[in-house]
């Protein structure tokens, strides 16, 4: 048999680097076929190498194909073929790639050659990578590099050649220095690169750089969340690993600055915007006057300022934007390659000072620069379409101003011209229909074309479904069409309105944690009205029932996501207990990264975000697959009529919509469609000065003697009561022939959620002199609830009957910051308990017991509560509404995260606590709220501030009626808690003065 003797590589490319076989006629041709090829090294003559490829080619054809030596064979010819193409002697590389092949092939993963199969591959394909160019052939090689690196010890010749300047660092260079390629090979590759670059290695940066860079070409492309997420994972690797006196470093801070950048754009987290700002500032500190790339670094740090003048209206903002555009500009002048795009940047600068400041100077030059941006770029520009959309854009706002046709026709023109450049899946294609609808919006109201109307309506509905463009910018667009539709008494309003809802909701699911959803919720100018303004359409359009479904849907929002993690699953358990399995496993999963997301740490908080999108698309898709069952198929969506219905089964609900186009009240009956009532003498603007008279009269109140006449307040009161309810009270009486002393629940919006609507009172006498007119406490029990679902809720839980268990909580003696000694707390909770029946094991918690922990530690062990302690709501962040404790207050953030289905009544003798949030659509964010999500089915809340003196008087009397027939063998039952309070504070009218009566409501059950 024929030996092979194996001569190993050195790393002199035009070297012997065979293996040579020895044996007879084979081992003559093989040793003649090196003499020969040794000549050629020396001499170059041409004749010498093609001599020793023949040896080499009938060494080869000697060898059968399972020849344990044709791998060594292969690698000989295909070796001096190599050299001779290095040499340019040979131009036939594609038989070279595939003679080291199929020797590869020969010498399979575990083969003691396999190695060094891999780095003549490597060769051959590197080497013709930088003859042809063509980027496959790179990309090939580098993957082999990744399998071969492994298999080379330290230390090892292999090892040597392979990671030399001719080896790995030339392929590294070579693909670094490759065009931004955002294809799915592309970023392969870059991924390959990274690989190749350990922690440690010189060319990690850049590696780490362009790999960022290309994921955020492709999201720009495709608009893929996952693609700029991790582009700023690798960025801020990148930073991190890069010194201040690195060279790569501004290089890596403005690209990670860029990520952050268009992660805003798309997801609109100032946490983002403020990170980049930073970025872009210590990038420009980098770069001092003279250096090479700071126009780069003013520009960027220009647009950050612009973007955040638009966010917070800081004019410090936008005229330092202005002046670093200006310098980037005089920095790059004519000819020089980046000169179209300052141009660009100043001019998109300018235009966003003329629409918010009305700097008319600047709407003449930002078109100046815009055309000049436009003439000086290249038609296959990948960004040309930017251009001309903004050129559009200010085009169209000097129409607006002067009204001259040539400059819309030319806007409409040029943002059709843009469409035409984009594929129909790009992200800036909603640009693209935003401006064209309002080029032809534009037009319509100074010429009022009948045909502009619906083009413009019909962009309008591309722009806020375009599907790879971010929730943000879908979502402004919808709302601008809702008003628009409003304002020319369009039929796309409802419309309109449905989509804001929906995108809305789908928005604020891809945050990851409640604050950050409130945060998403409050981003957008004229949000906070759309469910009642969506509501009103409805209504004005006689669809009572969407009308229903769209406020509950609006409002809702923050608690229905919240408690998309508490969905029962009993009923899928029986369905499919695979799927209720696989659920119950991705709530687990959810709730954790909800709470991860909240780390102080971005990096941290990133991770914890990707994460919680990823679960998300795992319990979407689970979700779906659920709604494919039978009886299942809305599961998780938002309710119909039918459903919310539901909770109107122990009497009527009464949801009032307060919006600028109307104000008004829908009636929900136990079955049959809603009742409409209209308030015609009340405006959202009469409704805003009678929320801030009342706001006044409670405070002149609380510094009156109690029996001093409540007059201010006792007037607002009778407006309540003929203006509001009476109307309402008609419907229930005649409408619904509703009997007296019925319950009714009633479910206010907007600024009617500041309003004592349940003390509503005419305080007139009857015409008979009889005595005093009846007031709707002493017509129907009322009570509230923050939404129809959060009533459902609380009705379908108190099926389950549990062992009452009653807890008193007080602290009159608050930690530091959070208010003044409450001094009757501690007999507030003595008489309570001496109220409360023995069979419920009656405790309290006061003193340096009544801490944080210990007051949750309460919440989660008892069924009925007690809680007499300061209360504030906080306006700014109503998640941090709190009760005050010893140590820390005890937060609605708290409260919302525990999870006590067995929880029946809690009583919160605290200040404020049943007042919204004014931010969001959803304002019934308070505590009581907070309580009833959390678990509590029947809760007293209060709208203002408590006087503790006082308020004893209708904690007895609401515990004494809510007790009264426990010695005859009742039980306790939270569902009389409403009529109890509405006994309370008819008994101590003559002990408590009348603020102090109708500061507490009833929540629930």
């Amino acid at each position: 048999m024929l030996k092979a003797a194996v001569l190993h590589p050195c790393d002199d490319q035009d070297g012997v680097l065979f293996d040579s076989i020895v044996d007879c006629e084979i081992g003559r041709d093989t040793d003649a076929g090196h003499a020969r090829f040794a000549q050629y090294v020396t001499s170059k003559t041409v004749s010498q190498l093609n001599d020793a490829v023949e040896h080499f080619q009938s060494v080869l054809d000697q060898y059968p194909v399972d020849h344990p030596d044709r791998a060594a064979a292969l690698t000989n010819l295909a070796w001096v073929r190599l050299i001779g193409y290095i040499r340019k002697d040979f131009q036939d590389i594609d038989s070279v790639t595939s003679l080291f092949r199929d020797a590869l092939a020969l010498r399979p993963e575990g083969h003691p050659d396999h190695p060094l199969s891999l780095y003549y591959l490597t060769k051959a394909l590197t080497w013709r990578y930088l003859k042809e160019g063509t980027v496959v052939h790179i990309h090939e090689s580098a993957q082999l590099y990744c399998k071969l690196l492994p298999l080379c010890p330290e230390g090892t010749y292999l090892r040597g050649i392979a990671v030399g300047e001719n080896g790995v660092d030339y392929v590294i260079r070579a693909c670094n220095n490759r065009p931004t390629d955002a294809s799915d090979e592309g970023i392969h590759l870059r991924r390959i690169v990274l690989q190749l670059c350990p922690p440690g290695h010189q060319n990690r940066p850049d590696a780490l750089n362009k790999l960022s860079r290309a994921l955020q070409l492709r999201f720009q492309q495709c608009g893929s969340i996952d693609d700029i997420d991790e582009s700023i994972r690798v960025g801020r690797e990148a930073v991190s690993i890069c010194p201040e006196e690195h060279t790569s470093r501004a290089t890596s801070l403005n690209n990670l600055g860029l990520s952050l950048r268009l992660r805003f754009d798309h997801q609109r987290g100032s946490h983002d915007l403020d990170e980049a700002t930073c970025v872009y500032e210590e990038a420009l500190r980098m770069c001092p006057v003279g250096h090479e790339t700071r126009y780069k670094s003013l520009n960027r740090l220009g647009g950050a300022l612009h973007v955040r003048f638009t966010q917070r209206g800081d004019v410090d903002d936008i005229s330092k934007a202005i002046s670093l555009c200006r310098e980037a500009l005089m920095s790059s002048p004519p000819g020089h390659p980046d000169h179209d795009t300052m141009l660009n940047n100043l001019a998109v600068t300018l235009n966003i000072r003329y629409d918010n400041l009305d700097v008319s100077e600047d709407l003449d030059e930002a078109i100046n620069l815009y055309r000049e941006s436009l003439r000086l770029t290249r038609l296959d520009d990948p960004d040309r379409h930017r251009n001309l959309y903004n050129l559009s854009s200010v085009l169209c706002s000097r129409f607006t101003k002067t009204q001259k046709n040539e400059d819309i026709e030319e806007a409409i023109r040029l943002c059709q011209e843009s469409l035409e450049a984009l594929p129909s899946l790009h992200p800036d294609r909603h640009f693209s229909y935003m401006w064209l609808q309002e080029a032809y919006l534009s037009r319509y109201r100074v010429q009022r074309k009948s045909t502009d109307l619906p083009l413009a309506v019909e962009n309008f509905r591309l722009a806020s479904q375009h599907p790879t463009e971010g929730f943000p910018e879908r979502i402004k667009e919808a709302i601008d069409w809702a008003r628009q539709a409003e304002v020319y008494q369009h039929e796309s309003a409802l419309e309109a309105y449905q989509i804001c809802l929906e995108l809305f909701d789908n928005h604020v699911m891809t945050r990851s944690s409640i604050i950050s959803r409130r945060e998403a919720a409050t981003t957008f100018h004229g949000a906070q009205s759309l469910p009642v303004d969506a509501a009103s359409c409805a209504i004005r359009r006689d669809n009572l029932r969407q009308a229903v479904e769209l406020v509950e849907q609006g409002r809702g929002q923050q608690w229905s996501l919240a408690s998309r993690l508490r969905t029962p699953l009993e009923d899928l358990e029986s369905t499919s207990p695979e799927l209720a399995r696989k659920l119950s496993e991705l709530r687990k999963g959810l709730s954790d990264a909800q709470g991860s997301a909240a780390s102080t740490d971005r990096a941290a908080a990133d991770r914890a975000a990707t994460e919680y999108r990823r679960l998300t698309r795992q319990w979407d898709a689970a979700v779906a697959q659920i709604r494919n069952l039978r009886a299942f198929s809305r599961f998780l969506l938002p309710l119909s009529y039918n459903d919310l219905q539901a909770a109107a089964r122990h009497g009527p609900v009464i949801i009032f919509v307060a919006s600028q186009y109307s104000c008004s009240a829908l009636v929900i009956p136990t079955s049959g469609d809603p009742h409409h009532v209209h308030f015609p003498r009340i405006t959202l603007t009469h409704l805003k000065r009678l929320k801030g008279d009342f706001a006044k009269a409670i405070k002149h109140s609380a510094g009156m003697r109690p029996e001093e006449k409540r007059k201010d307040l006792r007037e607002l009161l009778r407006v309540v009561w003929d203006e509001i309810m009476l109307p309402i009270v008609d419907v229930l009486e005649r409408g619904l022939t509703l009997q007296r002393r019925s319950r009714i629940w009633l479910c206010p919006t907007a600024d009617f959620t500041s309003i004592p609507l349940h003390a509503a009172n005419s305080f007139r006498m009857n015409a008979d002199d009889s005595g005093p007119e009846y007031c709707l406490e002493d017509i129907y029990i009322c009570s509230y609830t923050p939404t129809l679902s959060a009533l459902i809720r609380a009705q379908q839980s108190m099926e389950e009957p549990v062992l009452p268990s009653f807890v008193a909580i007080g602290q009159g003696q608050p930690g530091v910051g959070q208010g003044k000694a409450l001094l009757a707390v501690d007999d507030e909770l003595d008489l309570v308990c001496s109220l409360v029946p023995t069979t419920a094991n009656p405790t309290t918690i006061s003193g340096d017991n009544a801490t944080r922990a210990g007051a949750l530690e309460a919440l989660q062990r008892n069924t009925w509560v007690h809680l007499a302690c300061h209360g504030k709501q906080d306006h700014e962040q109503p998640y941090n509404s709190h009760f005050a404790m010893r140590d820390t207050p005890l937060t609605l953030l708290d409260i919302m995260e525990q999870d006590i289905p067995h929880a029946e009544f809690a009583f919160l003798s605290a200040c404020h606590t049943a007042v919204g949030d004014e931010e969001t659509p959803d304002e019934v964010i308070h505590l009581a709220a907070g309580l009833q999500f959390s678990g509590f089915k029947s809760v007293i809340g209060t709208l203002w501030e408590v006087d503790d003196s006082v308020a004893k008087h209708v904690v007895t009397a609401f515990y004494e009626k809510m007790f009264e027939d426990l010695e005859d063998g009742g039980v306790m039952d939270c569902t009389k808690a409403a009529q109890a309070l509405n006994h309370a504070t008819y008994v101590v009218k003559k002990k408590v003065p009348l603020e102090q009566r109708i500061v507490f409501i009833h929540i629930g059950v």
